[in-house]
């Protein structure tokens, strides 16, 4: 019998380079919260929660990108170990409501598998929200979501 060996490798899919000099950026429409993601009933068309924060960036832009510019606006934030735990929020025309998917997370001072995703790779779309629940370091965030280091 001959030996039969197999390897799986797994394909990263291409980002496209974006000239940020010569693309003009896109609204990306940020909502944190402390321990937890709002509830898509937060999300209505017209109203959205109180506490949004405007940052001017393009698809390429990634997770850890992200958290570097919200750790910039929100100083508790900047302690290591606080956990951020993105999210995208986006309309269904069906029915008339908001969905939510969780797209990675982040970890200051720590590196982890979520940090060099893109918003174009969370296949986010111009015009969707984007929601991040922040977990201080004295709290742990619930074990399903804690990111696995590198």
């Amino acid at each position: 019998m001959a030996n039969v060996e197999s390897m799986i490798v797994e394909e990263k899919p291409q980002v496209k380079q974006i000239d940020r000099e010569k693309t003009c950026p896109l609204l990306l429409r940020v909502f944190c919260s402390t321990g937890r993601h709002h509830s898509v009933s937060e999300y209505t068309f017209g109203n959205v929660p109180s506490n949004e924060l405007q940052i001017y960036t393009w698809q390429d832009a990634t997770l850890h990108e992200l958290t570097s510019l919200v750790r910039d606006v929100n100083p508790d934030t900047r302690k290591k170990g606080t956990y951020f735990d993105f999210a995208v929020v986006y309309p269904n025309f069906r029915n008339g409501h908001f969905l939510m998917r969780e797209i990675g997370v982040t970890c200051t001072g720590q590196k982890g598998i979520d940090d060099n995703k893109t918003l174009a790779q969370a296949k986010f779309s111009i015009g969707d929200f984007l929601d991040i629940s922040i977990t201080p370091p004295n709290r742990l965030p619930p074990t399903a979501r804690r990111q696995r280091p590198y």
